[in-house]
């Protein structure tokens, strides 16, 4: 680990925490689940960082904002566990292994999260017979989280472009 990536993950880990709690006190606890704001900083390390800072990041995040702050809340803790790794390390993998566009990264690492998220409240459901309330399926979260999705495409490619620009990472 290089000290300058180490630097920039736990500065993502900090804002993974502190980003949810901004929507939060201005928008009250429903903003997570419409701008996903705890989604940026684990994509953003991921595709800068790599895929092990970004599964660090995505797996730390939620488990830290719960016991700091009680909240994702179960059993969005546990959907979004899954979801954030997964998004940490297909960011990473396309982006910096696969040397895919910024764009083709992004769109494909949200897909591959939301099919995660997707598959694991279907197990969750049917297999494990956990019981969800209904706006935690599938639909309506992907339904709610648009607005959020919009945001990521706009500002996450300029993050990452103007954070290129600025700083060399290997």
């Amino acid at each position: 680990m290089n000290t300058k990536k180490l630097s920039f993950g736990a500065f993502f880990l900090a804002l993974g925490l502190l980003l949810p709690q901004v929507f939060h006190v201005f928008g009250g606890p429903a903003t997570g689940a419409i701008f996903l704001p705890m989604h940026i900083p684990v994509i953003l390390s991921g595709l800068l960082l790599g895929y092990k800072y970004g599964i660090i990041v995505g797996l730390l995040s939620p488990i830290l904002s719960f016991f700091m702050l009680s909240m994702p809340q179960i059993p969005m803790l546990y959907l979004m566990l899954i979801e954030l790794m997964i998004y940490g390390l297909s960011a990473g993998i396309l982006y910096k292994k696969l040397k895919l566009n910024i764009f083709l990264s992004l769109i494909l690492t949200m897909i591959t999260g939301r099919i995660s998220k997707s598959i694991l409240i279907f197990v969750a459901l049917n297999v494990l017979n956990f019981k969800f309330p209904p706006a935690l399926s599938t639909i309506p979260l992907m339904i709610t989280g648009i607005p959020g999705i919009i945001i990521q495409i706009i500002l996450i490619p300029v993050i990452v472009i103007l954070f290129e620009r600025t700083y060399k990472i290997e």
